[in-house]
């Protein structure tokens, strides 16, 4: 399960509907609760770095990926996902969103934006235990 507070749901919702008809990107984190539960504390806007295809494909540069590890590890906070937006298409995973997702156990939240809307938020939970049995299964979102 993926807790979230409303203010950082809305704002990453927000953040697809401001790069509309580009996907957006960025880290979502917190803490592991015991039982697996994602518990986030802060979201963290990133750029997407793709210049080839930035309507279908994210990328976070790596440089800003260790300096928002950095700030969070600073605030008691780890990294517990990743978020992004499919512009013009349904918050389910690709085969590209699971070939390029490698944080095992962390969640994937992905947001429709239709025509410029944040419509639905899905999150999907990277499950296995390397990358030759990796899978994304769905997981409940809580909105606090």
């Amino acid at each position: 399960m993926l807790k979230i507070d409303k203010a950082s749901f809305e704002a990453l919702r927000r953040h697809g509907e401001e790069t509309y008809p580009h996907e957006c990107c960025g880290v979502l984190l917190g803490q592991f609760d015991g039982d697996g539960t994602r518990i986030i504390t802060s979201i963290a806007r990133c750029g997407n770095t793709r210049d080839d295809s930035p309507h279908n494909r994210y990328s976070i540069d790596p440089k800003e990926l260790i300096r928002i590890q950095r700030e969070g590890r600073e605030r008691g906070e780890d990294i517990v996902g990743f978020y992004h937006s499919h512009p013009d298409h349904p918050a389910q995973w690709s085969q590209t969103d699971l070939a390029e997702a490698h944080w095992l156990a962390c969640s994937y939240v992905i947001t429709s934006v239709e025509k410029g809307k944040a419509i639905i938020t899905n999150s999907f939970e990277l499950t296995g235990s390397d990358e030759a049995d990796k899978r994304l299964s769905d997981e409940e979102i809580k909105v606090d």
